[in-house]
């Protein structure tokens, strides 16, 4: 077999671990998802199954990808990210980063909060940056209880326990850049002559 053909296989199993865990996704929930047995996809991550276009399909429909994302494919030159939105947790997700793993960057849709609504932190690895567009962000990181409003920016260290939500009975508009090995958003700006 091809070399480079060999090298594209080997490095779709990790390929599909790094994106399922960016999405939180566990096997059993993405084997309800595609039809795809929680043995087969576990093999496919560990590079002990190869890929084929039948498992393929599945995975890049329930990722809401498309299949060159998961093969790793060389661009064709166009740059633009076809935006594709996930829900999760109540939230619509719109990727604007087209590569799995790395810095990540996100438009979130965060629905009106609901009055009885009580934060639940959680922590994991990686670290964030938001900004908030429009409405009003409620953030919740380790004992402090924020409001952040449009133009107003947060970043964060995601092993802090840490929650948000709409801060009111409007929807909020916030980007994201999300690292989950704990990469930092850097910001580096020219100064004008």
């Amino acid at each position: 077999m091809d070399d480079n053909l060999e090298s594209v296989l080997t490095a779709v199993g990790p390929r599909l671990r790094t994106l399922r865990r960016q999405r939180e996704i566990t096997l059993t929930s993405l084997s309800e998802a595609t039809g795809i047995s929680v043995s087969t996809l576990s093999r496919l991550e560990s590079g002990q199954r190869r890929p084929t276009l039948e498992l393929l399909l599945p995975l890049a429909r329930a990722y809401g990808v498309q299949i060159d994302e998961l093969v790793g494919a060389p661009p064709t030159g166009d740059p633009r990210v076809h935006l594709r939105p996930v829900n999760l947790n109540g939230m619509t997700l719109v990727p604007l980063t087209r590569r799995a793993g790395g810095l990540q960057a996100y438009k979130m849709l965060i629905p009106a909060a609901r009055p009885t609504t009580v934060p639940e932190p959680k922590t994991h690895e990686g670290y964030e940056w938001l900004y908030v567009l429009s409405g009003r962000l409620r953030l919740v990181l380790g004992d402090q209880d924020l409001v952040l409003v449009p133009g107003e920016a947060a970043e964060f260290d995601t092993r802090v326990p840490h929650w948000f939500a709409s801060a009111d009975s409007t929807p909020v508009e916030v980007l994201s850049l999300f690292g989950r090995q704990g990469e930092r958003a850097h910001v580096r700006a020219r100064s004008l002559p």
